[in-house]
C-alpha cells in the first residue's frame, strides 16, 4: 500500500517536469489508508518560496480536515524534506514520513539544503546566510506574558 502512495508522490513530482510549477517534488498525506491531500512544488507558479510540495500538501490537508493538527496522518514525499518542510511536518503533528530521494540526491541536481542545516547547527552565527539579531525584547514580551496568563490558550 505504501508503494501506491509513493507512486502518487512521484507522479506529482514528475508532473512538474512539464508544468514547471516548481522543482521535481511531490507529496501525499494519508490517514487510515485514505488520501487526504496530494500536491507538488508550486514555488515558481505561485511566486512563493514556501510552496514546497510538503507545505502545499499540508495546507490542503488542514483545510480539508478543518484543523491544524494532522495527528494520525502519514506523509509520503518524493524527497527528504528540507528544513522548512521538516519544521512544518513537526508543527502539524505528523509523526511518520516516508521519503524517496535523499538530500544528497537533491543536492546533486542543484538543490542545496545543506547550507540551511549548517546555519542551524551554528546557532545562526553565519551572517552571510542571515543576519539574526535580537532587538527591543521589552516591546515584544508583553504579548507573550499575556498569552501565558490566559486560561483558555491553545498551543500547537
Amino acid at each position: 500500500m505504501a508503494t501506491d502512495f509513493m507512486e502518487i508522490a512521484a507522479a506529482e513530482a514528475t508532473a512538474n517536469l512539464t508544468t514547471q510549477d516548481g522543482g521535481p517534488f511531490g507529496c501525499v498525506i494519508v490517514r487510515d489508508g485514505e488520501i487526504i491531500a496530494q500536491a507538488h512544488n508550486q514555488v515558481l507558479v505561485d511566486h512563493d518560496p514556501t510552496a514546497h510540495g510538503e507545505i502545499t500538501c499540508i495546507r490542503k490537508a488542514t483545510k480539508k480536515l478543518g484543523t491544524h493538527d494532522l495527528s494520525g496522518c502519514v506523509l509520503y514525499t518524493s524527497c527528504y524534506p528540507c528544513p522548512m518542510c521538516l519544521g512544518a511536518i513537526i508543527w502539524s503533528n505528523i509523526t511518520k514520513v516516508y521519503y524517496g530521494n535523499t538530500a544528497k540526491d537533491a543536492a546533486e541536481i542543484g538543490f542545496r539544503d545543506d547550507f540551511i542545516y549548517d546555519f542551524i547547527k551554528q546557532g545562526g552565527a553565519n551572517k552571510d546566510v542571515l543576519d539574526l539579531e535580537q532587538e527591543e525584547r521589552e516591546k515584544t514580551l508583553p504579548s507573550f506574558n499575556a498569552f501565558a496568563a490566559q486560561q483558555d490558550k491553545q498551543l500547537y
